[in-house]
């Protein structure tokens, strides 16, 4: 059973080398259709370079309307353009979204905002590139859309989930880990909601350095802990990770501002995105809670040989990635 676990730890290191630098960030593409009178709708299309879309995928309405579009500009990873479309008739039941999404491309937010109606949001995927536009949209579809993608991100997101992991598996009791957690969630929902709103912020690209800094600390805090004598990380877990909360909460934020926020929407969609983002946290807790009680269960001694194999494995992709956002 040891040996199995050690032998998939040491490939998940090997494959640390596969994964992004930038782990923490979303590449989604983001299309915004605004009604602005009976037959005119104001288009924004946000297409990310790295996301595989800026050279494939095009804005797709139905033949009844007339599109034009301006010259797209490069902004902040993304190809960016704005335009205007001329329908014939209203949208309602009609089929609108990307032309050209090709598989294995990511996935666009689309956003439909009728005149005295509720918005419109859906998730078009390279197998589900449109969406029809629905006479009374369901008010709740920005909430869920944004759960959805935080819940990806904190899952997805390999960075945050490494902290997490590497948090739990430091502490492996269930109150010292919820206490962390919540310093950790209040945490990153202060950096996250004053970034978003424009109050403060910092360059993504340190943020992103020292996030993996914050889970190197915590592997080398997991492999020195000793029975008896507490480290500061194991004395003041909630301080440690509140403090480390508010660099990933700039984490967040950056993956935010590449997705693109609806401007009306904004509470809606950034309270439903920290919300997925918690949910995301509670399964990752309790499924790395559950593999200790089970190693617990199967054989005391296997316990920490595991977590230090997890520590070093943890601590590897994290150096990697360390060094990879500091000379890219």
């Amino acid at each position: 059973m040891i040996g199995l676990l050690l032998r998939a730890l040491a490939l998940l290191a090997l494959l640390a080398g596969a994964l992004p630098a930038r782990a923490d960030e979303l590449r989604p593409g983001y299309l915004e259709l605004t009604q602005r009178s009976a037959g005119d709708w104001k288009i924004v299309w946000k297409a990310p370079v790295l996301g595989g879309l800026a050279a494939s995928a095009t804005p797709q309405l139905p033949p009844f309307c007339r599109v034009t579009m301006d010259e797209a500009r490069l902004s902040v990873g993304a190809l960016v353009a704005t335009g205007r479309a001329a329908c014939s008739r209203t949208l309602d039941g009609a089929s609108v979204g990307l032309a050209g999404l090709e598989p294995g491309f990511t996935d666009t937010l689309l956003r439909i905002a009728p005149l005295d109606r509720p918005v419109q949001t859906e998730r078009l995927l390279p197998g589900r590139a449109t969406a029809t536009v629905a006479a009374v949209p369901d008010a709740l579809q920005v909430a869920r859309t944004y759960f959805v993608i935080g819940v990806d991100h904190i899952v997805g997101g390999f960075d945050h989930l490494l902290f997490v992991v590497a948090l739990v598996l430091l502490l492996q009791r269930g109150w010292p880990v919820v206490a962390a957690a919540t310093a950790f969630t209040i945490a990153h929902s202060i950096t996250l909601a004053g970034t978003t709103l424009g109050l403060f912020g910092l360059p993504q690209a340190p943020v992103e350095a020292v996030i993996a800094l914050s889970i190197i600390f915590l592997a080398v805090e997991i492999v020195k802990a000793q029975p008896g004598r507490p480290r500061l990380s194991e004395r003041l877990p909630w301080l440690v990770a509140f403090l480390f909360g508010l660099l990933h909460g700039f984490g967040f934020a950056g993956a935010l501002r590449e997705i693109g926020l609806p401007e009306t929407d904004l509470p809606m969609a950034l309270l439903t995105f920290n919300l997925g983002v918690e949910a995301g946290q509670i399964l990752i807790i309790s499924a790395t809670l559950a593999v200790i009680a089970g190693l617990r269960r199967l054989s005391s001694t296997a316990l920490r040989p595991a977590v230090l194999a997890s520590a070093y494995a943890i601590g590897g992709m994290a150096s990697f990635w360390f060094i990879e956002r500091i000379w890219a």
